[in-house]
């Protein structure tokens, strides 16, 4: 029997996409982003990113399906995100998806955003080799994972964010030294023309897995504050910035692969986006004869097509899909690619 199509809505930040995935191919997705609206204030305001994402749903789920050549009653199952995330944006998306399914007589999978972003390079190389070792790196999340079947198998972590993640420092940084926000495509950009020796930076955690880039969050911004009343070398301060978390990103994912035998490291995240990292990556995994697999940019930030990826590994793994009652979790730890969260009876959804 032939896989169905699967719908799947991302809603847990800033920005509205939905996909549509069918048996690993990527059918159609679009997606919508309220990041402007948030630019002015330096970060995302969750009330505005719930209300952005009331208007833009229903337009952004017929824009996917105009992009697939496809009709609503096309589709077979609908994935959406359940957390982690904003607790009002993921309720906009839960209740769509809801609405859907219900109306469509389809299942519904709760799936967890990060699963989302490790299926997202599915779309682009095929299935994940098992195993294998994932580097997630985002504005708020920062892992070192070991992945066997996604679909099917608990994940090991290996190491995660003990304070900011790489994206967080990126921002915080980047507002210390007057660029706009987002802080990662400015830094990036920024440091096209810098020296990255210019700075002597921390790497932090050199002995662990884990992540902790507070230190040298900090360690740049003093650095910025020193130069108060002279024309700060931004280009300089970008470039030694970008160099120390990808030293660091790399660095321990490519120690992660040699420790567990694995031949194959996967870094997929809106940081994975980053040229310096992805560069970095490159040169250390063929020095060690590890195969690189990194999504393409439009894959790398929240989308819709990478929730729908979960759930079309699920459909066809035979998972079972969520109750009715299914919630939200805003701070759901990664332990399966599916996350089915019922509230306690008696108490409303987190």
């Amino acid at each position: 029997m032939a896989s169905p199509v699967v719908l799947g809505i991302e809603s847990s930040c800033d920005e509205t996409g939905v996909g549509l995935v069918r048996h690993g191919r990527l059918l159609g997705h679009a997606l919508a982003s309220s990041m402007d609206e948030h630019a002015r204030f330096g970060g995302v305001v969750p009330e505005i990113a719930a209300r952005a994402h009331l208007h833009a749903l229903t337009p952004v789920v017929r824009r996917a399906l105009d992009e697939a050549g496809l009709r609503l009653s096309d589709v077979g199952a609908v994935a959406v995100t359940t957390g982690p995330g904003l607790s009002g944006a993921l309720q906009v998306g839960l209740a769509g998806a809801k609405a859907l399914a219900y109306s469509l007589g389809v299942p519904l999978h709760g799936v967890h955003h990060l699963a989302g972003h490790v299926a997202a390079d599915t779309l682009e190389h095929g299935p994940l080799p098992n195993p294998c070792v994932v580097l997630i790196v985002s504005g708020g999340h920062t892992s070192l994972l070991l992945v066997r079947d996604l679909a099917r198998d608990p994940i090991v972590h290996l190491g995660d964010t003990l304070d900011d993640a790489a994206g967080e420092c990126f921002d915080k940084v980047a507002r210390a030294f007057g660029m706009p926000y987002p802080g990662g495509p400015a830094i990036d950009r920024a440091a096209r023309a810098g020296d990255p020796r210019a700075v002597p930076l921390p790497r932090p955690l050199p002995g662990s897995y884990d992540f902790s880039f507070s230190g040298l969050k900090t360690a740049a911004a003093r650095w910025a504050e020193a130069h108060a009343g002279h024309a700060l070398p931004v280009a300089d301060g970008a470039a030694s910035l970008q160099e120390a978390v990808a030293d660091v990103l790399t660095r321990k994912a490519v120690a992660a692969c040699r420790a567990h035998g694995v031949a194959t490291l996967v870094v997929v995240g809106g940081v994975a986006a980053n040229s310096r990292v992805r560069a970095l990556a490159e040169e250390r995994c063929r020095a060690a004869g590890i195969t690189l697999r990194v999504p393409p940019l439009r894959l790398c930030t929240d989308n819709g097509a990478m929730i729908a990826a979960v759930g079309d590994l699920l459909v066809r793994a035979g998972a079972a899909p969520a109750p009715l009652d299914v919630s939200i979790d805003p701070s759901a730890p990664l332990e399966y690619a599916a996350l089915h969260p019922v509230a306690a009876p008696g108490t409303a959804a987190a």
